[in-house]
């Protein structure tokens, strides 16, 4: 008779053990000559060693299924401690939401931009509300994260007033900057069990800040994500693209049609796809309207402002 700890790391163990523990249950009626008892993230086990043997296999198994799929049924269950065999990934699929549904591309400019990130090290994708930019670019992140390419991933965004000033709403300083950062939480929320994310954040392997944060760093080991880079200013962008270091990759959202900087003032992404155009292993993605995934209201709303900006150039350049 052995006794041995095994220790469920980067998973939900919520997931894993089911509702009511039922996946656990089924775990036990497969093994009825181990004594098994979960605590949290902990499986203490005692029984014959031969068969300890087979149940490690089958646990580290499974818990590679949920950290891929995010999920763990009763089929699954059977099929690995049956077979040890995992289910095969789909094509395209980045990774699995909490939910269980699969994060991929949906249109041809979000592969390309897929395929953008494979092949360069810092890639810039450009494109109007709801085409999935940073849903998808957070996605990649993750996946990298999984897959222990990069050791940790670094969001960042400028806080830039919009309406608002800082000076005015409550609270400290990350108060009054969270509200800027929450999409860049709420993708990782819809990616990473919420126990997880937090310990992630907590010892810093998810690093979420404001762009005037990055200045003095040098990035390396990461993905980078800078998003609503078109509110950046030319020194802010310059600083944030030469944070670049070893194992790096980068990627920079915007959206031209959503400037909030004052007038007087250039638009630091305008400037640095301009500059950096032709520059070897940097990659440039333009989404357009046909890439709108959110609700279809969202692509008649983006066609009607487009119609209205252009409306009103020509009426101040007939001036």
């Amino acid at each position: 008779m052995i006794e041995k700890h095994l220790v469920l790391e980067d998973i939900d163990p919520v997931v894993f053990y089911g509702v009511s523990n039922a996946n656990l249950h089924i775990i036990r009626s497969l093994y009825p000559k181990l004594r098994i008892v979960a605590r949290d993230n902990v499986i203490r086990v005692l029984g014959d060693e031969e068969q300890m043997a087979s149940f490690e296999e089958s646990v580290e198994s499974l818990r590679q299924h949920v950290l891929r799929f995010n999920a763990l049924k009763e089929e699954d269950i059977l099929d690995i401690i049956r077979g040890h065999r995992t289910k095969d990934v789909p094509e395209g699929v980045v990774v699995y939401s909490m939910s269980g549904r699969p994060i991929k591309a949906r249109t041809k400019n979000q592969q390309r931009l897929i395929e953008a990130y494979e092949q360069h090290d810092m890639v810039f994708a450009v494109g109007p509300a709801g085409t999935g930019k940073t849903y998808l670019s957070i996605a990649l992140a993750v996946k990298a994260l999984k897959e222990k390419t990069a050791k940790k991933i670094i969001l960042s965004r400028p806080a830039v007033e919009a309406g608002e000033k800082l000076g005015f709403l409550p609270g400290d300083m990350k108060d009054k900057i969270d509200p800027y950062l929450q999409p860049l939480y709420d993708a990782l929320e819809d990616m990473l069990p919420q126990v997880k994310l937090q310990d992630m954040m907590e010892k810093h392997v998810i690093q979420i800040a404001p762009l005037a944060f990055m200045r003095g760093r040098t990035l390396s080991d990461a993905v980078v994500i800078l998003d609503e880079a078109q509110n950046t200013t030319p020194a802010q962008i310059r600083m944030f693209l030469t944070r670049m270091g070893w194992n790096t990759k980068m990627i920079i959202t915007g959206d031209m049609t959503q400037i909030d900087l004052p007038h007087s003032q250039k638009s630091g992404l305008i400037e640095a796809l301009h500059i950096l155009n032709n520059v070897e292993g940097i990659g440039v993605v333009n989404l357009d309207r046909s890439d709108i995934v959110r609700h279809k209201l969202v692509t008649r709303i983006v066609n009607a402002y487009e119609a209205f900006d252009k409306e009103h150039q020509t009426k101040t350049e007939d001036k």
